[in-house]
């Protein structure tokens, strides 16, 4: 795919503003656990591969299907969430009796996956207010996990490719 450099610099500005609504977004207790990066070239390309090794590691294809999107859009934004947990008195969400069961069990923090949700949710609508084609790939965040991309602190993780043709190319897939 070819993008000028115009595209490409104007790409890159609109996912920094979509990184700061994510940034922006509420979090509980006010701890910001949230954890971005914004991907191309041969680290966007070592991602897409991981995908691929994925897919035929653990026979799961959709990863090779959404390496080919990450593959086709010019960058991809990252998000990540720390695990730490926010010490709330009678909560239970995450389904442990308390914060110290849940880091024994080594489970995730209901509040962190929330959080990260909400931060997702927000760099979506900015994408969608800047007329971007995108979609939420679990599958990327998985493989940036894998390959430590987002730190040793991180525990969930998101990608966010990002595209503007004129057919949106997340869409319609096989």
């Amino acid at each position: 795919m070819l993008v000028f450099d115009d595209e490409k610099n104007g790409m890159l500005h609109m996912a920094r503003m979509i990184c700061a609504a994510a940034r922006t977004a509420p979090k509980a207790r006010s701890i910001d656990l949230l954890t971005t990066a914004i991907l191309d070239g041969e680290e966007k390309n070592r991602l897409a591969e991981h995908m691929r090794l994925i897919a035929e590691r653990d026979g799961v294809a959709f990863f090779a299907r959404d390496a080919g999107n990450v593959c086709q859009a010019p960058l991809i934004i990252m998000f990540a969430s720390k695990n730490q947990p926010l010490g709330l008195p009678h909560c239970g969400y995450c389904g442990f009796e308390n914060c110290q069961a849940l880091q024994r069990a080594g489970g995730v923090c209901a509040f962190n996956s929330g959080d990260l949700g909400i931060a997702i949710g927000s760099a979506v609508s900015r994408a969608a207010d800047l007329r971007l084609d995108n979609r939420i790939l679990y599958s990327a965040g998985k493989a940036a996990l894998e390959l430590g991309l987002m730190g040793k602190d991180a525990a969930l993780a998101y990608g966010l490719p990002l595209s503007m043709t004129g057919k949106n190319p997340f869409f319609d897939r096989k």
